[in-house]
């Protein structure tokens, strides 16, 4: 059996736009993702509403991507295939970051995913590394506006190009879900159920081609 580790921010968490819950397990992409792979393998979810690549949240700082990697990875070990979808977060107005920093901020979970598990269980696991999906243009009028500035949407349009570079510089396999994904109308921050089944599909075919 392979392990597959999902290491996310609210988008692979599952919440919900609707009511700001949690999605079913069946309905949120890792959960669809375990369906559709089968008993061959092992999903592990680990979504965080909030989480960064590497920026600590002046409010809640225990949401930084990188304090909390170790931590996870050596609670799961061994693991196969590591899918890492952040960014969207550090997107807000308070971090400054652009879709470069971000991409660079990945590049840097990527080598301590790398560093940490060749340790830790003798070998590197496959990472698929997924841009996150667009913000949507109608973030000013979503209950999150307060987080994030209206130049949020153009810098997520930025994600793919600048997460591609990374992950071809890391040697990762790269999986874009703004083309399978996009944000709810609610929010234009977070997934709707059909945007989670879609990329749990996208991903499923990834992790086979493997």
């Amino acid at each position: 059996m392979k392990t597959v580790l999902c290491y996310g921010d609210s988008n692979t968490y599952g919440y919900d736009p609707r009511n700001g819950m949690r999605y079913p397990a069946d309905v949120r992409w890792p959960g669809v993702l375990r369906q559709l792979l089968g008993a061959e393998y092992s999903v592990i979810e680990e979504g965080c509403n909030g989480r960064t690549t590497v920026f600590d949240d002046p409010i809640e700082g225990w949401k930084n991507g990188l304090d909390y990697l170790k931590p996870c990875l050596n609670s799961h070990k061994p693991i196969d295939i590591v899918i890492m979808m952040l960014g969207s977060n550090d997107m807000k107005s308070c971090f400054r970051a652009s879709a470069k920093d971000s991409a660079e901020g990945a590049g840097v979970l990527i080598d301590t995913i790398k560093e940490f598990l060749a340790e830790k269980q003798g070998y590197v696991p496959q990472i698929i590394l997924v841009s996150p999906p667009l913000i949507g243009p109608d973030i000013d009028l979503s209950p999150f506006r307060f987080s994030f500035d209206m130049d949020a949407p153009a810098k997520t349009k930025e994600f793919a190009g600048e997460f591609l570079k990374i992950a071809q510089e890391k040697g990762c396999v790269f999986f874009d879900a703004a083309k399978v994904a996009r944000a709810s109308e609610l929010d234009s921050l977070h997934l709707d159920p059909e945007s989670h089944r879609q990329l749990a599909e996208a991903l499923a075919e990834t992790v086979r081609s493997l």
